[in-house]
């Protein structure tokens, strides 16, 4: 059942779907996550690197990175399957392969890699839900880090193996670790959509709390 796609719900649909999400929040919604053991050194120059991460519907994925400080950029899309079935209607069916992601351009001497993940575990994404997140199911709402270098594997891979061996969580996680080999950007209708809908129930329920959650554990990183 994909609920992301259908954004004019009925009152009494949303809080039902909404009430699932709440039950299936990340479990590091009780607290903040340990930074990553390894990470990238701040760089010294400005410049510009890629993320790209997916965690369910992207629309709270790319809600939380716009309010992280040295994030320059987001965009919603896929990633993981081809250009040809980059699109929202076939995506949907969660056959093509695609993950709803999120790219984020960010500034590595003000926010590095390391932290981006923390910031992900601990705010967007339950990296235990197998192919769905939330009220939202299929293998398109799936949890995934895409590393565009050798650099950002290596982090991400020692965090999830630090995150593991610490037992924070009482399932196994399944995040998966994944190349980065394209990033096709969504529809403009999706692009920034929480913020240009903050009073979509579904949207207040399922999103909202994550950036409240960012500014209360992450206030050195918390932007407007």
């Amino acid at each position: 059942m994909s609920t992301c796609r259908h954004p004019l719900r009925t009152l009494g649909a949303t809080l039902a779907l909404g009430l699932l999400g709440a039950c299936t929040l990340p479990p590091a919604a009780a607290a903040k996550l340990p930074p990553p053991a390894v990470d990238a050194p701040r760089a010294a120059a400005h410049g510009e690197q890629v993320a790209v991460f997916a965690g369910g519907c992207f629309w709270g994925v790319q809600e939380v990175f716009e309010h992280v400080k040295g994030v320059r950029k987001t965009w919603a899309g896929y990633s993981g399957g081809s250009a040809v079935t980059a699109h929202y209607d076939l995506v949907s069916e969660g056959d093509t392969g695609h993950a709803e992601s999120v790219k984020v351009v960010f500034d590595p001497s003000q926010v590095s890699y390391g932290q981006l993940l923390q910031v992900f575990f601990s705010v967007a994404t339950n990296p235990t839900e197998l192919n769905r997140q939330g009220p939202d199911s299929g293998t398109q709402y799936r949890s995934m880090i895409f590393y565009a270098s050798p650099e950002q594997q290596r982090i991400a891979a020692g965090y999830l193996a630090q995150l593991g061996k610490a037992g924070i969580y009482a399932a196994p996680i399944v995040t998966q670790l994944v190349p980065l080999k394209a990033f096709y950007p969504a529809e403009s209708w999706h692009q920034d959509y929480a913020s240009h809908h903050p009073d979509d129930l579904y949207i207040a329920i399922n999103d909202t709390p994550k950036v409240a959650n960012l500014r209360q554990w992450f206030p050195a990183l918390y932007m407007r």
